[in-house]
Parts: structure tokens; C-alpha cells; sequence
């Protein structure tokens, strides 16, 4: 089962359990949830009528706390930690990898300094064993640890729950990025036509050059048979050629002089 089908079926579990609850008897439903150690989106679980109704009440923080792992990362956290309830050991580990979803949203090479002080991290060790162990072996990020350039290079990131104001902006993107490939579509498209109507011309080219060779080829035939048959007649009339051998036997005339 992939990381898909796996956050469907918790989300699912989670949603069916909120819908149940109500008021303070969230708060253990909404630690459970942010703690799983497969769950990374919380949108739905936000939307359950129970979990909206406790704003502005007193239990209020347990919806803080789900906005928090729905959008924030693990700064936000530290900004607003007075007023939240303190979080446990799992708890921080699952913020600090929504973290890294979040940064690599933007940036697909994070530098290790950030990295460090956005996750609270002292050394390039500890970094790395969190980015290999708690991220890419979970399934939330593929990438390549440059210890040379001391940065790590992303090649895929799960995404997180939409912000939000954030979806008028996705929708803007994508349809910028249709924009651009419907013209370059149209641009390969007329590329074929052009490559298609210059392979017609070399088709049509190289058939007339072909057809002046053949013409070359029987003008220099008939030439070649017209005087091979002139010399066949030279050679066949009869006193055309002298018969040298007979001319040589037959007695040769004196000139007498004149007196």
C-alpha cells in the first residue's frame, strides 16, 4: 500500500472518529491524529462539523492545534507555543517533516544552514540521519544529499493542505502552465507540418532528378545503338573497304619516261 492509499484510509478513520466527538473530548482524537506516524494531511479532519463548532470556545486550541500541522511548520510552532498545548516527542517529529514539505514547495535545492535552522538542528550528521531516516523512509521526499555543495537536492515532495487563499494561486499556475503548453503544442505542430511538406519536396525532388537520370541514360543508349549501327553499314557496303591483300598482288604499272 502506498503513501496514498495509506492517508486515505487514516483520513477516513480520523474524519468518521471526529464526527462522534465533541468538545474536549477532541483533545485525544486530535493528539492521536497529528502523531500518526503515516499521516500528513489534516484538511478534511478540519472540515468535520464538531472540530469547527468548538471555535472561539474553550477548546478551541485543539483546532489551533490540527491549522498548525494542516499549514504551519515547526518555526510557526515556536512563535505561538505559549498558547498551544506543548507537544509531544511524535508530535515534533511530524512537524518537523511537514516542515521539510514545506520548503521543498518552493525550492527544490534546500542548503543545509537552512535546513539547520528552520528544523533546530546543530550538526550536518543529525540533519542528514533526519532527512534520510524520518523523511526519505517514510516516502514524504526522494532527493540526493550533496555533502560537497552541503545541500539537499529534491526530486519529490508529498504535498501538504492547501493554505488558505492558496488555491485562487495553484489554479492561476496551472492554467498558466496550459497556456504554455497549448502554445507549445501548436508551435511542434506546425514544426511536423513544415518537416512533413519539406519531406515532400525532397520526395518530389530526388523523383525528378531520378527521372532526368533515366532520360540521360536512354538519350546515351539510342546514341550509343544509332552509331554503333552507322559503323555496321560502313563496314558492310560492298567496295567500302579495299581488299588490301589484293591490291598488293596485283602487279604495279612502270611509268616509262619521255623522250
Amino acid at each position: 500500500m502506498d503513501i496514498e492509499e495509506k492517508q486515505a484510509d487514516l483520513i477516513d478513520h480520523f474524519v468518521k472518529q471526529a464526527s462522534a466527538l465533541q468538545g474536549s473530548a477532541l483533545g485525544p482524537l486530535v493528539a492521536e491524529a497529528t502523531s500518526h506516524p503515516s499521516l500528513f494531511a489534516f484538511s478534511e479532519i478540519l472540515t468535520v462539523p464538531s472540530i469547527l463548532q468548538v471555535e472561539g470556545t474553550a477548546n478551541s486550541v485543539y483546532l489551533d492545534v490540527l491549522r498548525l500541522f494542516a499549514h504551519g511548520t515547526w518555526s510557526d510552532y515556536k512563535r505561538i507555543s505559549g498558547r498551544l498545548p506543548q507537544l509531544v516527542p511524535e508530535q515534533t517529529l511530524k512537524l518537523k517533516q511537514l516542515t521539510v514539505l514545506t520548503l521543498a514547495e518552493t525550492n527544490k535545492v534546500l542548503p543545509y544552514d537552512q535546513l539547520m535552522k528552520e528544523l533546530d538542528v546543530t550538526n550536518v550528521r543529525e540533519l542528514e540521519d533526519f532527512l534520510i531516516n524520518e523523511c526519505m523512509y517514510a516516502g514524504i521526499v526522494r532527493g540526493k544529499l550533496d555533502q560537497l555543495r552541503r545541500c539537499f537536492e529534491v526530486q519529490f515532495a508529498a504535498g501538504r493542505d492547501l493554505r488558505p487563499g492558496q488555491l485562487g494561486s495553484m489554479i492561476q499556475t496551472l492554467s498558466n502552465w496550459l497556456a504554455t503548453s497549448d502554445n507549445l503544442l501548436l508551435s511542434i505542430q506546425e514544426k511536423i507540418k513544415w518537416a512533413d511538406s519539406m519531406g515532400e519536396l525532397d520526395k518530389k525532388h530526388g523523383k525528378e532528378v531520378q527521372d532526368r537520370v533515366e532520360e540521360v541514360k536512354k538519350s546515351l543508349s539510342l546514341k550509343a545503338d544509332a552509331d554503333f549501327r552507322g559503323h555496321e553499314e560502313i563496314y558492310s557496303e560492298p567496295g567500302g573497304v579495299m581488299d588490301y591483300e589484293e591490291d598488293r598482288s596485283r602487279p604495279k604499272r612502270r611509268r616509262h619516261p619521255i623522250p
